[in-house]
């Protein structure tokens, strides 16, 4: 199915379910792939096409969106239709979105097949079995992770003043349940305040209060846990592409 270039629609978004629903689906059906108007750098670079596993297709969070903040989508937004797919990663959210086509069989173009992948039951990840191998899977889920957003590495500040430390926290859609911080490296952690929850796909503010003793070195330190019970680890979880990098933040700053 194909859509219109000029812009003009009366939504701001659709369901891609609604969308599939009404051009029919055959009970073979097993993946949507997704193709834009981009094309790569190298005339070597294979044109960008992904696909969806049907049952992420047919989620009524997965949506065909046409304008952003009450106007049509930017170009580099996506211009003139771009899929969301809420707690997936990036890689699935299609720009300048040209054509849905429905398959009875895994799609084997190389942005599936090749690109974006990782070992197989590394991390706790989205089911895509129709893309699986016996070894690797391709990234689904965005996995738990947070940031520090005020501090930077190596900064000084007043030895005799407490200061915030604020961050942001995500994950995949099961929602932010905690975040603990660190002041020492590690050793001790205590919880930090959430603040609003804007829902389950939003990030989640965060901040906490240190009161210094002393000055000196500390080593600030902070780490998400899911409403599903995952929590970030402490150090990176290898894999050969370096996708889905959510180790524990670590944030040295010096008190004088």
């Amino acid at each position: 199915m194909g859509f219109r270039r000029d812009g003009q629609c009366a939504l701001a978004r659709r369901s891609l379910k609604d969308v599939l629903a009404g051009a029919g689906i055959d009970k073979s059906a097993l993946e949507v792939s997704l193709a834009g108007a981009d094309s790569g750098v190298l005339p070597t670079t294979p044109n960008f096409v992904k696909s969806l596993p049907l049952a992420k297709a047919l989620d009524e969070n997965t949506l065909i969106a046409f304008e952003m903040n009450g106007e049509p989508l930017p170009h580099w937004h996506g211009f003139p239709a771009r899929l969301i797919i809420p707690g997936w990663t990036a890689t699935y959210w299609m720009k300048h979105l040209t054509a849905l086509n429905v398959m009875s069989q895994p799609f084997d173009g190389f942005w599936m097949k090749t690109a974006y992948r990782i070992p197989k039951d590394r991390f706790p990840s989205g089911q895509f079995s129709s893309q699986e191998t016996e070894t690797a899977m391709p990234i689904t889920d965005i996995v738990v992770n947070s940031l520090i957003t005020n501090l930077e590495d190596g900064q000084t500040l007043p030895k005799d003043k407490p200061f915030e430390i604020k961050g942001v926290a995500w994950d995949g859609g099961n929602g932010i349940a905690s975040v603990d911080v660190s002041t020492d490296g590690g050793s001790n952690w205590h919880q930090a305040t959430l603040k609003q929850d804007y829902g389950r796909f939003s990030w989640r503010q965060w901040h906490s209060v240190f009161e210094p003793k002393r000055p000196g070195t500390y080593r600030i330190m902070a780490r998400a846990t899911s409403h599903s019970g995952v929590s970030q680890p402490l150090e990176p979880i290898p894999n050969p592409s370096g996708y889905h990098h959510n180790a524990v933040q670590k944030v040295t700053i010096r008190l004088a």
